[in-house]
């Protein structure tokens, strides 16, 4: 097996195994909003922001293996960091954040003024709205950031350094 075919054929420690729902900490965080400390939520962005990096880390890593000594080898690998960091940081972490928090926000406001629930229970409500949502949120974002990337980001890869689709 040649080594492009061996390394796609692992399983990507970012992307294949439980280690990729880490990525969602912050939206688990900004569900818990109303719950919790400010710390814990921004704890949670913490964690998905240590993912993004050491799966732009990763990406780079694994960029420069295949390419070894050929020559645009350090553009593949810039290509790789830049394009999963923008790509992650974008699908895994602020858009989904700041959607949460909006959900979150407006179901707060909605239970408060259109029922008479206890704060507690309207803030639980709150948290299970906000955990019900993420997993319909997912798959439009990361098709939106793709088409983001691909409209803009991505035409400025030099052709050696395109990451190839995933």
């Amino acid at each position: 097996m040649s080594e492009p075919q061996r390394l796609s054929a692992e399983r990507d420690l970012y992307r294949d195994t439980w280690v990729r729902y880490l990525g969602y900490a912050n939206e688990v965080g900004e569900a818990f909003r109303s719950l919790v400390p400010k710390a814990v939520v921004w704890l949670s962005y913490g964690v998905s922001s240590s993912y993004v990096l050491a799966d732009a880390i990763d990406k780079g890593k694994k960029a420069g293996e295949v390419q070894g000594l050929e020559a645009g080898c350090s553009t593949r690998v810039t290509v790789a960091v830049v394009d999963t960091f923008v790509w992650q940081a974008l699908a895994s972490v602020a858009i989904p954040g700041f959607t949460i928090n909006r959900v979150c926000a407006a179901s707060l406001y909605v239970l408060g003024t259109a029922t008479r629930w206890p704060l507690t229970v309207r803030k639980w409500t709150t948290t299970a709205v906000g955990l019900l949502t993420i997993p319909f949120i997912i798959h439009p974002i990361d098709r939106s950031v793709d088409f983001l990337l691909d409209s803009s980001l991505r035409k400025l890869y030099p052709s050696v350094g395109k990451p190839s689709s995933s």
